[in-house]
């Protein structure tokens, strides 16, 4: 390959990492047509895009974009998948759902992430990576955590105005 086709193929592989937050690193060798077409049909469908790359490149698109490739360690060794999305946790989500119990299946197997600033190596990682929450929910949770108190105080004070009311309203009635 061309060294201007080298350089033409790292600008894409950086221009397409920049439109994305979270990066996957993925082993894929040995999945058939057929599944390797379904696990392509099942990124489409999440917003999930899959792209296999050669690890050269993908090391000098990753060091243009100011991203430390070493801390992932031997896991840009081989064929490797990169799933992109927006959603820290729809990848990792989207390769327990397809491999299941890995009796039909036994890949994509998860071989590094780089989630909010934070790699993740290994397969090991696949549950933690599943729990972390994107932007939008950690937003959804703390908007509820801060509308509860004040959800629990108008409703004290409603309830005690009612039992106010109620009191009066005893003595009220017995005074006559």
């Amino acid at each position: 390959m061309k060294k201007e086709d080298k350089s033409l193929i790292i600008s894409q592989i950086e221009e397409t990492l920049k439109s994305y937050s979270a990066y996957y690193l993925a082993e894929t060798q040995g999945l058939n047509a057929e599944k390797t077409g379904a696990l392509r049909r099942k990124c489409a469908s999440q917003d999930i895009k899959m792209l296999v790359v050669k690890n050269t490149l993908l090391k000098k698109a990753f060091e243009n974009i100011g991203i430390d490739y070493t801390q992932f360690g031997d896991a840009m060794k081989l064929n490797t998948a990169l799933l992109l999305s927006n959603s820290g946790n729809a990848p990792a989500k989207l390769i327990k759902d397809f491999v299941g119990n890995g009796k039909v299946v036994s890949k994509p197997v998860l071989k590094a992430a780089y989630v909010e600033e934070c790699f993740y190596v290994g397969a090991n990682q696949l549950d933690a990576l599943i729990a972390i929450k994107s932007k939008n929910e950690l937003i959804g949770d703390i908007i509820g955590l801060l509308q509860s108190p004040a959800k629990n105080v108008i409703s004290a004070l409603q309830s005690g105005g009612n039992k106010l009311s109620g009191i009066v309203k005893t003595l009220s009635e017995r005074e006559s």
